[in-house]
């Protein structure tokens, strides 16, 4: 007589393994695709840095920049620093910069191109041992010199604060995202370009705030991702054989 309540059991467990080893299947080939998608994002970043510098895009060119097609671009311009309250960002460390170790802060301070147009620019990484908002001022100060510089760097767009982020602390222009927009907005300064300047150089003599070339070290972790859901495709798939032998068995067994 045949157990058909056994019989349906066996099936949806039969049914279930089959559904999960599609998905863990699934999730290793899509892992595996990112990996490509990554790859040849990191190649285009890396090409784009190591680029030589070209002339800074004139301000009519600039709502059509975007992140995907120009964050990175190396460029070359001439500005002054402006004497306006200059903002910080925290940082804990960063992965595109070999010579930035430890905690600290990103200095940035609006500049005055020669049409007149301001460009907010991370002039640098500021050590954390001068998170002291007077030893800051006292780090800046040194670059308004109302003098034209010739500047290199890399334009960046900013990043919007996020759920969990920590408020700005405006006693000590703080911030803890880059976006230049909302200290542009914060304290006063002019209309500013849509993207901000990563400084490369110049290097001021003091090395504080200190810039510099920016490296591409994105993590590769898809192939380990991929490997992950891939063995537990052939777990599922491993299960399933086994059951089914098993099925077999008790059903040649005499009753």
């Amino acid at each position: 007589m045949i157990d058909w309540a056994r019989q349906r059991g066996a099936s949806g467990f039969a049914v279930f393994a089959l559904v999960m080893m599609a998905l863990f299947v699934g999730g290793g080939v899509w892992q595996l695709r990112r990996q490509v998608e990554e790859r040849a994002l990191i190649a285009a970043l890396s090409e784009r840095l190591a680029a030589a510098p070209v002339a800074l895009f004139d301000p009519t060119q600039w709502p059509a920049l975007t992140a995907e097609k120009d964050e990175f671009r190396r460029v070359s311009f001439t500005a002054t620093y402006e004497a306006r309250l200059d903002a910080m960002v925290y940082s804990s460390g960063t992965g595109m910069r070999d010579d930035i170790s430890g905690a600290g802060s990103w200095a940035f301070i609006p500049a005055r191109l020669p049409t007149g147009d301001t460009v907010a620019v991370n002039a640098g990484f500021v050590p954390n041992t001068m998170l002291d908002r007077g030893q800051q001022d006292r780090a800046v100060a040194h670059l308004i010199t109302n003098k034209p510089a010739l500047m290199t760097g890399y334009i960046r767009f900013p990043v919007a604060a996020g759920l969990f982020t920590p408020n700005v602390e405006q006693d000590r222009r703080l911030w803890f995202t880059r976006d230049h927009l909302a200290m542009a907005q914060a304290l006063g300064w002019d209309r500013v370009a849509p993207f901000y300047i990563d400084l490369e150089a110049p290097i001021p003599p003091s090395g504080i705030p200190k810039p510099g070339p920016l490296q591409m070290h994105l993590p590769d972790e898809h192939m380990r991702y991929a490997i992950i859901w891939l063995s537990l495709a052939g777990i599922a798939g491993s299960l399933l054989i086994a059951f089914a032998v098993r099925q077999r068995r008790r059903l040649r067994a005499p009753f």
